[in-house]
């Protein structure tokens, strides 16, 4: 990451820019005004990552300017959340004083929620011995007489030592209803837990007066999936990657929802599945019959390389279809073949990642009459 500046009196000025920048770049398109969902204006991370540095018997958090490649050292991160910055300095002091836990260590993670909860990742060039994890336990203990709900984990080539959890549990209040979602270390989430809530609320309120069932791709650990499920008779949802869908099944019984059905299945197998070109083993140990589905929605979340051509013309079969992009020029692809057969009825813009580039956008579309 790149030198990043902070700077909440500029707040206002970057998200005008990224509105005008938005609202030029679909200027092509026929889309209705942006709906704009702002972030605060600082400590809106929820998680964080640090190279270290060693310097005698000095030790600090450094990051790296992309630009010139130059270290700088980071002894606080205004973007991270407040955990994060109130944990950095306690965590480096106790770890600097003891060799086993500072000896070859190169990198620190932190995942941090809203409820509370925070994950230190300690990474290391070494392996890890009974020394370190009994070093390891008296540091946790430590910092959480200090008031942290902290876990951590060490990690060394082919080794990872969980004390005593490899996730944390974030709590989302969304309209008024709370949410609980297990997040994983080095799985996907939300990096802005403020405005993950706000894209939650969006994502409800275009789809308030739904009727069928909804079909979620890239559902990751059911974020979406979960809160969308009050609108919808039944949800189906697919993920390829094995962590979230284990943790999107965690989550759906953690909130007691009855009406999700997540599958293991990558966009363009179900696709595949959908089509009848292949049939997939994994659909039948979960008992699915995908005909049993009435769905008139999809929703899409892809990762930065957007959809394929082959999902993107799956998803014109479906009446409504709702599109979160963390990248605007896929986003701009796939809407070229989408606005073949639908109309953008909804467009917003999510401030994901202050004082930079990145834009997070969420279109709806309805089919043309």
């Amino acid at each position: 990451m790149a030198n990043l500046e902070v700077n909440p009196q500029r707040y206002q000025e970057q998200l005008a820019e990224k509105k005008q920048r938005l609202t030029e770049m679909f200027a092509g398109f026929d889309v209705p005004e942006l709906e704009v969902y702002e972030s605060p204006e600082q400590h809106y991370r929820m998680r964080a990552e640090f190279r270290v540095w060693h310097e005698g018997e000095d030790m600090y958090y450094i990051m790296f300017n992309q630009e010139t490649r130059e270290k700088y050292r980071v002894d606080q991160f205004p973007a991270a959340s407040r955990i994060i910055n109130d944990l950095m300095p306690l965590l480096m002091e106790a770890m600097k004083h003891n060799d086993s836990l500072r000896r070859k260590l190169f990198q620190v993670d932190f995942l941090s929620t809203l409820s509370g909860e925070v994950l230190v990742s300690l990474l290391y060039h070494r392996q890890l011995d009974d020394e370190w994890i009994e070093n390891a336990k008296a540091l946790k203990q430590q910092l959480n007489d200090e008031g942290f709900n902290l876990n951590i984990i060490g990690r060394a080539r082919k080794m990872k030592i969980v004390l005593d959890r490899d996730y944390v549990i974030e709590k989302l209040d969304v309209n008024g209803k709370p949410y609980v979602y297990q997040q994983v270390e080095n799985s996907f989430t939300q990096p802005n837990g403020k405005v993950a809530t706000k894209m939650l609320e969006w994502a409800i309120d275009c789809t308030q007066d739904s009727t069928g069932d909804l079909l979620e791709l890239y559902c990751g650990n059911g974020n979406f999936s979960l809160a969308l499920a009050q609108n919808f008779d039944r949800v189906l949802a697919t993920e390829l990657a094995k962590p979230s869908v284990v943790s999107a099944q965690y989550n759906i019984a953690a909130n007691e929802i009855d009406n999700v059905q997540i599958l293991r299945l990558s966009a363009e197998e179900f696709t595949q599945a959908i089509e009848g070109k292949r049939e997939f083993r994994r659909l039948q140990d979960a008992g699915v019959d995908l005909k049993s589905y009435n769905c008139n929605t999809i929703f899409v979340d892809p990762p930065r390389s957007g959809m394929d051509i082959d999902t993107c013309k799956m998803v014109q079969g479906y009446e409504r279809i709702m599109y979160i992009s963390c990248n605007p020029e896929t986003l701009q692809e796939n809407l070229e073949v989408l606005c073949e057969t639908h109309k953008i009825t909804r467009f917003a813009l999510f401030d994901q990642f202050p004082y930079t580039h990145h834009m997070e956008a969420g279109v709806f579309l309805e089919r043309k009459a």
